[in-house]
């Protein structure tokens, strides 16, 4: 698609030439950014209208923007995309609009930083527009455009490089417009079609308490993802204090939160009339207010909050303890860690994660039916390969990391989607990158066909490393990977979908998967055990040494996988809990399946429901890892279980019911 507007941008930004911000992770560049950060710039345009009907907005930024039209806002976005295959929004605004004269307004943000939430770091900065009515443009982005720099906030970020705070001064105003600056050099190349930008809405407290003077409890009910809406009227200088977190102690909310990150917004009031309107968003539950006038009108108090359109088709009743709410906290996670992608969270890092993706982008799919996000990230994900045909772990992003097992996970993410869809045409277009993944790594195949060396990309096989099960992984972030157990099942596992894969689109299978499949077992299996082991030497069975070949299909003849993974429980995180758990359904296990995701140990969701959560948690208890994050949507492995597995087999116990 291509605009008819000129990308237009700033003073400050005119004379810079993009910055390369790619490499593999383990390499290191020399990044020649402006260095400019947490940048604001205010786009406005006025214009004359006789008629308002059919009227149309297509429109993208770089990093961000929040549109006005009329002062009202309309919408955000664009969702973060690399320059080369860069996204936009299309928007109805009719009616915004007025007979005779209309101002827009966009604010466009600009990160600077190298970090997971944003494409940034690139000295890309600007925006363009065209206005339609009847699908013929009427208005567009030119130098007749004026913008301002505004300068009236401040930030936190916390180690990751994430915006934690958003500190206003309302007594700092826009200075004098001046005319856009046409950027003939922008080199953005835009998608086919426009992206959905996320709903904006707003939700009451469920508590609010007044705790003294111009002090002020709030309880959401539950985490939401977004910021505190708030108008008022104090003295010039007088401030504001609003901290947030997920987590509350006396009615005091923790905003040196567990995750870390520090949610402490410190706003000085200009002695007018001053409404909070963040551009960034936070995830918690509990709000504090605290300010220097006695009395708030607390009737007023809201969120506006964000999320992608989340429309349930199904729910679950059931009698069995604890799984209806072991479901409505994997639903609540899902529906505030899904942006404008599927984020690991909505409060550290706000990346989104390919091996995430496994199980909240299935589980997704499954509560919503919604396939148009799901799609959308698997192309986010092959946009990667062009940095390299392994693809990144973490896209779109300036931050470039790079985790194996994550990689060899895209081929399963294609074929899920193919079964819940049935669109070949997807599969035809992203086979090339599924066949780009498993050709990297084909690379570093030894004579026997198994997989080790100097890849540039490291191991996660379950985290945080407390949740291996003593699983013995050497060298995790050196590049060098040894040969072992679960980076070989990933790879046979990938390239047997890709085989699956290779026949739905009329193409020959290129594996001879039985020689894989031999040569993994002669390297881990034990046959005195009837289990494998993590490396060569048979010394140590984990968990997830297997789990993945139950997953997989490789099951050498008497093996007791079974009994062993029965024994084992959850000894893993709650990402990989996913492959336990199908690994139990394929083997016909559905008890035990069951069993799993209801039982009551410190490894659990069940032990979550203890420690009062709302959402799904990062770990299994808030201090099973130093910076645990509340609301970590890997964790919903239990919708998927129950909908593919547990519904069917036990329709007496539980069944998903259809909402309207």
């Amino acid at each position: 698609m291509k605009f008819h507007g000129k990308w237009i941008t700033t003073r400050d930004f005119i004379s810079e030439r993009p910055a390369n911000v790619f490499h593999r992770e383990l390499e290191h560049i020399d990044l020649k950014n402006c260095g400019i950060r947490n940048y604001y710039a205010l786009f406005r345009r006025k214009f004359e209208l006789s008629d308002t009907q059919n009227t149309t907005i297509r429109i993208s930024a770089d990093d961000y923007y929040k549109l006005y039209l009329n002062g009202n806002f309309v919408c955000q976005g664009p969702a973060q995309a690399y320059y080369f295959s860069y996204n936009y929004n299309e928007i109805d605004i009719s009616r915004l609009l007025r007979p005779g004269e209309n101002t827009a307004e966009v604010l466009v943000f600009y990160q600077g930083g190298i970090n997971r939430e944003w494409c940034s770091g690139d000295n890309r900065q600007g925006m363009v527009a065209d206005i339609l009515q009847n699908g013929e443009p009427i208005l567009s982005t030119d130098s007749s455009w004026e913008y301002t720099i505004l300068k009236n906030r401040t930030h936190s970020e916390n180690s990751y490089g994430t915006i934690t705070s958003e500190n206003i001064d309302f007594r700092v105003r826009e200075a004098i417009f001046e005319n856009a600056i046409v950027d003939s050099d922008d080199d953005h190349v835009f998608k086919d079609a426009p992206v959905d930008t996320v709903d904006v809405y707003e939700l009451k407290p469920k508590t609010v308490r007044k705790l003294g003077s111009g002090e002020y409890f709030i309880d959401m009910g539950c985490e939401v993802a977004g910021s505190l809406s708030l108008t008022v009227r104090g003295g010039r200088g007088q401030k504001l204090t609003i901290a947030y977190g997920e987590e509350a102690e006396n009615e005091h909310a923790k905003f040196d939160m567990r995750c870390n990150c520090r949610y402490l917004d410190e706003h000085i009031l200009s002695g007018e009339t001053d409404t909070l309107d963040y551009f960034t968003y936070k995830a918690f539950r509990y709000v504090n207010i605290s300010t220097d006038i006695d009395n708030l009108d607390t009737d007023s108090f809201c969120v506006t909050a964000r999320n992608h359109r989340f429309q349930e088709k199904i729910t679950l009743k059931s009698d069995i303890e604890h799984l209806e709410d072991i479901w409505q906290i994997c639903r609540n996670a899902l529906k505030i860690g899904t942006q404008e992608g599927f984020l690991d969270c909505p409060t550290r890092e706000k990346g989104q994660y390919l091996g995430d993706f496994t199980v909240s982008g299935l589980s997704y799919l499954y509560l919503t039916g919604d396939a148009e996000i799901y799609r959308k990230t698997l192309f986010d994900f092959a946009d990667s390969a062009k940095i390299c045909p392994g693809l990144l772990a973490v896209a779109p992003s300036g931050y470039m990391q790079e985790i194996a097992d994550f990689s060899l996970q895209y081929p399963l993410q294609v074929l899920n989607y193919y079964k819940c869809t049935g669109d070949i045409e997807t599969v035809r277009r992203l086979f090339p990158t599924v066949r780009g993944v498993i050709g990297f790594f084909r690379n570093y195949e030894r004579p026997d066909g198994l997989i080790c060396g100097d890849m540039g990309k490291w191991n996660i096989v379950d985290w945080s490393p407390n949740f291996r099960d003593g699983y013995n992984l050497p060298n995790e972030r050196e590049g060098f990977i040894p040969c072992h157990n679960v980076i070989n099942a990933f790879y046979i596992g990938a390239m047997q979908v890709e085989n699956g894969l290779a026949a739905v689109i009329g193409e020959p299978p290129r594996h001879d998967i039985e020689r894989y499949k031999a040569a993994y077992i002669n390297a881990f299996y034990n046959p005195e055990t009837g289990l494998f082991c993590d490396l060569e030497d048979k010394a140590h069975s984990a968990l997830h040494s297997n789990s993945l070949p139950a997953f997989f299909g490789i099951l050498p003849a008497g093996n007791r996988i079974a009994d062993f993974i029965e024994e084992k429980g959850l000894a893993c995180g709650v990402q990989f809990s996913y492959f336990v758990l199908k690994a139990l359904a394929n083997l016909g296990e559905y008890e035990a399946e069951l069993n799993l995701i209801t039982n009551e140990t410190n490894h659990s969701w069940v032990n979550m429901l203890r420690e009062d959560a709302t959402t799904c948690f990062e770990a299994w208890g808030r201090d099973q890892k130093w910076n645990t994050s509340l609301c970590h949507p890997w964790a919903s492995s239990p919708i998927i279980a129950i909908v593919e597995d547990l519904a069917p087999s036990f329709p007496d116990k539980l069944r998903i019911v259809p909402l309207e």
